[in-house]
């Protein structure tokens, strides 16, 4: 099994990677459909199911699915070149898309919201429909987005959501198991294994220069969210709190006000940003969601600033190591809050945390591994539950729990041995089983919990 750094880490925008993100790289992924088929299309259409529908305003599905089939990507989007495309479309109820013709497209008619029961795949599920001059349907694909800008067709996922077809590589290991054995074995570390994996498919420069980029993006980030105030869009009349508090902070340093306890408000103010920076639709780097997108780079800027000896150029050994973590749960478990609920996205996040903290300072596969377990653990059952279906409440506070409690996991592991009784293997499985069990009204649709608890919203 492999599934890259950048598959794990991968730059786009908020507010989330399978609500926004996913659906944009479906449309993108039909329009290459279209350039293929031997037709002479006229019209677009699509529909929205499950949790796309359910929370597609507040993420803004439809927003993202529309600018996608108008060639918009998430590594290369602009705000301004989006919002002048999508007046057009809304002013001519036309379509043009690179390559293809000017298309007919009435997003308030062509792009529909089904509240019924979830398509069979997956509860992201979405149809992309192209038509003749009569308006018959004459291409159709279903694209289910299953987390962390993942997007599979039907077929794709009846053939097997996890294949990997491209060439072997070094360490193929499929559970934390089989992680464990092999380092110890081969005697590397989790990253040294992970990075000779990378070389193999992408090589050394892909590794360096991609790595590099990817923390670049998360830095931003933070900093953007640290610098800007005001109230994130939605309805919700959310404030930003991260510059408050970063200020305020800053404002405390060296006086007896900074009492020890206080390092969570960094941790925390360090998450927020990034996730304030996500509501309001900035640029991300899924970690492994947009959701989750603050606990990995909060606790990577903690470490930089707040722990004697970090450098930088571990930052690679980092990334490394919490994407081997990430991709162990994604292909056990899942890392979509509407199939597993928020265990699947911050819970996840948080044992990537914990687990590249732990590798950076010294501690042992056997030490990682465990800190990844006690990270995830502490999230088993959590459930997603956006009020309004916006990425803010909970959300955004968290993220800055998730990254507390991986910096706390990290620390724990690296003051014992690696012994440990539940293994992170059965920590995933035991996820994977609750997200299953779990009601469907508390999987990112806004059918329960704080969604329906909060007044006026």
């Amino acid at each position: 099994m492999f599934l890259s750094v950048f598959d794990m880490f991968k730059v786009g925008i908020g507010p989330s990677s399978s609500h926004t993100m996913g659906p944009m790289v479906a449309a993108a992924r039909f329009l290459e459909l279209m350039r293929a088929a031997p037709f002479e299309f006229h019209g677009l259409k699509g529909s929205l199911h499950g949790s796309l529908a359910f929370t597609g305003v507040g993420h803004a599905t439809d927003r993202a699915t529309i600018l996608g089939l108008a060639g918009f990507v998430p590594e290369t989007y602009d705000p301004a070149e989006a919002e002048t495309a999508l007046a057009a479309i809304r002013d001519t109820h036309r379509i043009s898309p690179p390559d293809l013709p000017s298309l007919a497209f009435n997003p308030r008619e062509d792009l529909l919201f089904d509240f019924g029961p979830n398509l069979p795949g997956h509860a992201n599920g979405m149809v992309l429909m192209a038509t003749d001059r009569q308006g018959d349907v004459i291409l159709r694909e279903t694209y289910y987005s299953i987390g962390g800008g993942f997007v599979m067709t039907e077929e794709e996922l009846a053939q097997g959501r996890n294949t990997d077809e491209g060439e072997p590589v070094p360490y193929p290991f499929k559970s934390a198991a089989e992680m464990l054995t092999m380092a110890e074995t081969s005697g590397k570390s989790i990253a040294e294994m992970k990075r000779a994996n990378e070389h193999a498919r992408g090589g050394p420069e892909n590794l360096r220069s991609g790595v590099a980029r990817i923390w670049q993006v998360m830095n931003d980030c933070i900093q953007r969210g640290l610098e800007n105030d005001g109230t994130l869009p939605g309805g919700l009349n959310v404030r930003r709190r991260a510059k408050g508090i970063h200020d305020a902070l800053l404002a405390e340093r060296g006086t007896n006000l900074m009492a020890p306890h206080k390092i969570n408000d960094w941790i925390s103010t360090y998450a927020m940003a990034v996730n304030e920076e996500n509501a309001a639709g900035g640029q991300v780097v899924t970690a492994p969601t947009n959701g989750a997108a603050g606990v990995v780079p909060a606790v990577i800027r903690y470490w930089l600033d707040h722990v004697p000896g970090a450098q930088e150029r571990q930052i690679e050994e980092f990334l490394l190591t919490a994407a081997a973590i990430g991709g162990l749960v994604k292909f056990n478990a899942s890392i979509s809050g509407a199939e597993a609920g928020c265990q699947a996205e911050v819970g996840s996040a948080s044992a990537m945390g914990a687990a590249g903290l732990a590798a950076v300072l010294g501690g042992t596969p056997a030490q990682i591994e465990n800190a990844a377990e006690i990270a995830l653990e502490h999230h088993l059952g959590m459930t997603c539950d956006p009020v309004k279906g916006l990425v803010q409440v909970p959300c955004i506070e968290r993220n800055g729990l998730g990254a507390i409690k991986a910096v706390s996991a990290a620390s724990l592991a690296l003051r014992g041995d690696g012994t440990h009784l539940v293994p992170l293997d059965a920590c995933i499985e035991t996820m994977r089983q609750t997200g299953a069990d779990m009601s469907e009204k508390y999987k990112e649709t806004s059918l329960g919990g704080l969604a329906v608890n909060i007044p006026n919203c």
